[in-house]
């Protein structure tokens, strides 16, 4: 069977077989209070973000140059960085463009949903067998809590009246599809305090359509996105939750947020190796700034160049004395890596230990500069007085604006 091929939907095959993101799709038809579509993050892991947009001439190329080089590549899905369905003429050609090279391939998508009643005839005549779509709720007062705008055929709505359009278009298109024989797997954002104790009642309506699969994942607060300030939902709420929903029907536990453009095994992306399109560099506009004091920079790596490790990956930090005309990197501080997966990245206490000498490793620090770290963290580290600094592009631009933050703090 197909799903046996299907890294997401089968949890055996995420080690054996890859897949690739196409990001064709830019434009979205809804705005998430949680989302914020960055498009040229070039190290950041998690929906919504590429670092190219493609016609869909340059990603049947790409498929190729994937295929060529990845032998255990099973599955082209889009992902955005929108939505599929919101830009359905260039999802539709570039699947044609791809199939007519007769590669023996999966095809899925991924959607909000909100267009389904429109194209899911379509797809089903195209041969797409897996399709995800994100369904936040089934109540219309926690989706206005959700949603900023609904967009849809020439109207934008809002509150209550948005979500309950997107709700039944949701519903609408799921059943039509589980009944021509698509596999439909079910992604929910599990926002503390708005639709967490929801969750349960969502679970339990897509086993009533006949859903292969849900998918609870935890919340990102994305950086500009209105949600930015929420605190971001730990993966032992995460596992908690998907315990109580798995007695209702089978929860994926292996997901990891991923790319609008990844490319390779669930857990080991190698996006940046298949790039069709050379990324601009960003410019640094604060390396001229006078700080007029100077600082100590603690900095999560993966090889000295690149702010592209999570906090809780660390093995080691670098740490950089910033003054006002120069960056020396003057210590590398081995540390104990604490969070070795998202599915083991929790708040058990068989973790303190090793969370607490990692903090203690950078006490003298102004600032950790790093890719991601959860708002536990943050919080953890602001009690020792550590300013947490998020950033995804080269280790000289990240402590240009770690400093421009630590000046504004200090402004304030």
């Amino acid at each position: 069977m197909e799903e046996s091929k299907h890294p997401c939907y089968n949890a055996d095959a995420h080690h054996k077989y890859a897949r690739m993101h196409l990001p064709v799709a830019p434009q979205c038809n809804i705005s998430c209070n949680y989302c914020n579509r960055k498009f040229d993050c070039v190290n950041e892991s998690r929906p919504g973000v590429t670092s190219e947009v493609l016609t869909p001439e340059l990603a049947s190329q790409k498929f190729s140059w994937v295929k060529e080089n990845i032998e255990n590549l099973s599955v082209v899905g889009i992902a955005g960085p929108g939505d599929a369905l919101a830009n359905w003429d260039v999802t539709r050609k570039s699947i044609e463009l791809i199939k007519a090279k007769g590669e023996d391939i999966i095809f899925c998508l991924s959607t909000n949903g909100l267009m389904l009643p429109y194209y899911a005839a379509e797809l089903v005549e195209l041969g797409i067998k897996h399709i995800t779509v994100t369904v936040n709720c089934l109540d219309p007062n926690i989706g206005a809590r959700l949603y900023k705008v609904v967009n849809y055929e020439g109207k934008s709505y809002t509150g209550v009246a948005g979500a309950e359009l997107m709700i039944q278009n949701q519903l609408k298109g799921i059943a039509y599809l589980v009944e021509h024989g698509v596999l439909v797997k079910i992604n929910i954002v599990m926002v503390k305090g708005i639709n967490d104790h929801h969750i349960p009642e969502v679970v339990k309506k897509m086993k009533e359509l006949g859903v292969f699969i849900t998918n609870i994942m935890p919340l990102i607060p994305a950086p500009g996105s209105a949600f930015e300030k929420f605190p971001q939902t730990s993966m032992k709420e995460i596992n908690e939750m998907r315990d109580l929903c798995q007695l209702q029907m089978q929860q994926m536990r292996h997901c990891k947020q991923c790319r609008a453009d990844a490319v390779g095994l669930l857990g080991n992306d190698r996006s940046n190796e298949f790039r069709m399109t050379k990324p601009e560099p960003e410019k640094s506009v604060f390396l001229a700034k006078q700080i007029g004091k100077e600082y100590k920079i603690a900095v999560t790596s993966k090889h000295g160049k690149l702010v592209d490790q999570h906090f809780g990956h660390a093995t080691e930090f670098l740490i950089y004395q910033v003054n006002d005309k120069s960056f020396t990197l003057v210590e590398r501080r081995k540390v104990e890596q604490y969070c070795s997966g998202a599915s083991e990245c929790d708040d058990s206490d068989s973790k303190e230990g090793r969370k607490n000498a990692a903090i203690q490793a950078i006490e003298d620090c102004n600032a950790v500069l790093t890719m991601r770290i959860g708002y536990h963290g943050q919080q953890r580290l602001l009690e020792h007085g550590i300013v947490s600094v998020e950033y995804c592009y080269t280790v000289e631009e990240g402590l240009s604006y770690a400093i421009e933050q630590l000046t504004m703090k200090k402004a304030i």
